[in-house]
Formats: C-alpha cells, sequence, structure tokens
C-alpha cells in the first residue's frame, strides 16, 4: 500500500438512498444562495474555467494521488460526475457555471463527529485552557443534557450543525450516537441521525455511565444486549471508545463481536490518550477506521499499514485539549492510509470545519497541503468504505467544493478564511 493512497482493497457501501439527507437540504434552504440551484434529475451542468480540479484519481492530470488537472472543466449530469478533463475538450451541457479561474475539489468526506447531542460545556472548556487536563469523564456533562433534551432540540442542534459543516464544504459525514447510554436514549439518537445521513454509529461503549459505575460489566452486558437489539436497525457502524477510564481491551472486543454478528461493522475510538490495544483490535476486527492513533507503536504502524483499517485523525481534538498531536508523518511513511475528521463533538473538538482541520494537519502534524486535501476527502471515504465520494470522477456522486482560491492549497496556506464559495451536494447546487 503506497501512501497517500486508498487501500488497495475498498469495499464500496451499499447504495445511498439519496433521499435520506433531505432534512438537511431543507435546512439548507437559507443558506446565501450565488446562483440559482440546478435541478439533480437529468439535466447537465458543465463546470468550466476551472485553474485546478482535484480528481482524487491519480490516472488524470498530474498523475499524483489528487490527480490534479490544469485549466480544467467537469461536467455533472443528475446526481453524478459525468466527466471531467481539460475545458477546451469539455462536451456540450444544458447548463454552464464558470467558476472563474478557482479551484473545485470533491466535497469534504467527514467520517468522524458526535452531532446528536444537547447543552454545552464552554466551562469545562474555559478551565481546561486554565490548565486542567482533559480526561474521559467530562462526557458525563452532555449525557446527562442528552437525556434531558426533547427529539426536537436534538434534531434542532443536528441540521444547525449539519448546516455549518456545508457551508463549510462537507457533503459526507459520519455521525454517532454515544450521550444516551439507555436504550431508549441510544435508540432515538440514532433514529435522528438517520434521517439525515446513511453514515450512522451506535456509540453505547462511549463510557460506563454513572448509573453503571459500580458494574460496567452490567453495562457491556447491556450494549451488547438489549441496547444493540433496539440500535442496531438504525445504524451502519459500531464504535467503542476502547480508552483507560472507558472500556479496556476484552471489553470493547466483546462489544465489537456482537456489534458484527447483528450486522454492524467495526468502528475504534483508539490509543487516544495514551498506548493501548484499540489499534490492533481495530485490525485484527478489519474495523473500517481506527480512530485518533495518537500513541502508536512499532507494531501498531506495522498492522495499521498491513490492513484495510484507516487511521483517522482529529486534529481538532488535539487543538481543543492541548494534548499531544498524532504523528501523521509517520503514519504516512510507514504506508498507512489516513483519513482527516473533524471529531464534531461539544466536549473536546467543537468545530465542524474541515478546512480548520487541514490547516492543523500541515502546520502541526507534518502532513503536506496535498496529503491533508486528499485525508480529508479520498481518505474520509476510504474511513467509510465508500468509492462513490471523496472523487470526482465519472460514476461518483456530484459533491464539489469550490474554492475562493486558485488552488487548494490555499486551504492550509489562508487557515481561518472562508474560502468555500460554493458547494454541489449529488448533483444540486447548495451553495
Amino acid at each position: 500500500m503506497t501512501s497517500g493512497r486508498p487501500p488497495a482493497r475498498p469495499a464500496s457501501a451499499p447504495e445511498p438512498d439519496p433521499t435520506a439527507d433531505q432534512a438537511t437540504k431543507d435546512a439548507m434552504s437559507n443558506a446565501t444562495t450565488v446562483s440559482p440551484a440546478h435541478s439533480a434529475s437529468t439535466a447537465s451542468t458543465l463546470i468550466t474555467n476551472i485553474a485546478a480540479l482535484v480528481t482524487n484519481d491519480p490516472s488524470s492530470g498530474d498523475g499524483s494521488p489528487l490527480g490534479l488537472i490544469q485549466d480544467a472543466a467537469v461536467v455533472i449530469e443528475g446526481d453524478r460526475i459525468a466527466w471531467t478533463g481539460d475545458q477546451s475538450k469539455a462536451p456540450a451541457t444544458d447548463n454552464r457555471v464558470d467558476a472563474g479561474g478557482r479551484a473545485v475539489l470533491p466535497g469534504f468526506v467527514d467520517s468522524h463527529s458526535h452531532l446528536v447531542f444537547a447543552g454545552d460545556r464552554t466551562q469545562e472548556f474555559n478551565a481546561r485552557m486554565s490548565g486542567r487536563p482533559y480526561s474521559a469523564g467530562g462526557i458525563r456533562t452532555t449525557v446527562a443534557a442528552t437525556r434531558a433534551a426533547s427529539d426536537a432540540e436534538l434534531e434542532a442542534n443536528l441540521t444547525r450543525y449539519l448546516r455549518e459543516a456545508l457551508l463549510q464544504g462537507t457533503t459526507t459525514f459520519e455521525t454517532k450516537s454515544g450521550y444516551g447510554l439507555t436504550v431508549e436514549d441510544e435508540a432515538r439518537a440514532l433514529r435522528v441521525a438517520a434521517a439525515h445521513t446513511d453514515e450512522v454509529t451506535f456509540l453505547g461503549a462511549h463510557i460506563v455511565p454513572p448509573d453503571h459505575a459500580d458494574d460496567p460489566a452490567a453495562y457491556v452486558a447491556l450494549v451488547t444486549g438489549e441496547m444493540l437489539d433496539a440500535c442496531a436497525p438504525h445504524a451502519r457502524w459500531i464504535d467503542v471508545f476502547c480508552e483507560q477510564g472507558a472500556f479496556d481491551g476484552d471489553q470493547a472486543r466483546a462489544i465489537l463481536t456482537a456489534g458484527k454478528a447483528a450486522g454492524l461493522h467495526p468502528r475504534v475510538h483508539a490509543n487516544q490518550l495514551s498506548y493501548g490495544p484499540g489499534v490492533q483490535l481495530a485490525v485484527e476486527l478489519d474495523a473500517a477506521s481506527a480512530d485518533h492513533c495518537t500513541h502508536l507503536t512499532e507494531a501498531d504502524l506495522d498492522a495499521l499499514a498491513n490492513s484495510r483499517t484507516v487511521a483517522t485523525l482529529l486534529p481538532g481534538a488535539e487543538f481543543s485539549t492541548r494534548a499531544e498531536w498524532p504523528d501523521a508523518r509517520r503514519l504516512l511513511d510507514a504506508g498507512v492510509t489516513v483519513a482527516l475528521s473533524t471529531d464534531c463533538n461539544p466536549g473536546s473538538s467543537f468545530t465542524s470545519s474541515v478546512p480548520f482541520c487541514i490547516a492543523l494537519a500541515v502546520r502541526d502534524m507534518g502532513m503536506t497541503p496535498d496529503e491533508a486535501v486528499w485525508s480529508a476527502t479520498a481518505g474520509g471515504a476510504a474511513a467509510l468504505r465508500r468509492d462513490d465520494v471523496g472523487r470526482l470522477t465519472p460514476g461518483a456522486y456530484a459533491d464539489l467544493t469550490l474554492l475562493d482560491a486558485p488552488s487548494h492549497v490555499h486551504l492550509a496556506y489562508r487557515p481561518g478564511v472562508p474560502l468555500v464559495t460554493g458547494v454541489w451536494r449529488r448533483g444540486e447546487r447548495v451553495l
């Protein structure tokens, strides 16, 4: 496996339901509109005068992992990409959009977020920035607020953060439960999430809740039994926080194995706060991703490099907790496939901005701008075992981000600047 490229044995996800996120589109109806929305029925649209087009197809353009095409154009038909190439060779279409010499890249694929929650942890963040270290226990504050919230409140929070993300170029996202930690609250969190994305993760094993603090084994039994039965119909993935203060290796294995038996595929919060068994367990169970990956042994690196498991790095968490940065350079040089995601959550990474995470990864984690953009698009798709997003090639979904800049490098070069000036999702312009 070569550094910066997708896994050698990608597995396609089931065909997503194109109506599954209609509520997100509805929520976007009040967003600033640059031009009239394009129909995603049968009309074709040519986007031309693109200074630099990131396709993530190494057989295109400059032959790099980004498949960069200069002076490019792209054709959208319905909700799919129909053609990419030199703008002088573009076919005729029904509609035409002038990119104005700007860069176009695939919509960002945020493969790790926690968006179904209620409450606020401003005071915790303020205290931590004043010297208190982060620990897993802060999750309990959000659990209490989420349990007390109505379904409507949870839905309103979710759509708010989805709108934020979409305006910053995120067109595919995964999100988790994990702030209910009762059968009823975990199931309703997943129902809320499933109305907006196909990439829904059951994270009943986020922490052991206070009401089971004296009997963690009973909580593991609940997660692998009644809670799993109630949640599996609403999810695609199962996740576990394998960490000191959360779940140990044996508990995590039991939870993920039960999830696999129920038809859910594993993901793992692994090796975030300390060295531990999370990465090895992720590889053993063919997890789609091992997320965080801050504390890694050489054996962990070797296991990841020789597996389909993607190392998903979440620099927003390190930024917000002043923790040690993951060494992306070490992972990439070992041949590990790397994804970048936001980890958007109210406690340790309250950002919905993939561009911000790209800038952090370049500045503090040893990634080049090209590697960071690949990891936030094609890498995120690999972490979701998807080959229909994260790239701009014929047959992929027409999810595009237009930057007010001539190159994708500006995402790291101009940190904090709102460069996203156009977004197409499934062929429909939403910004």
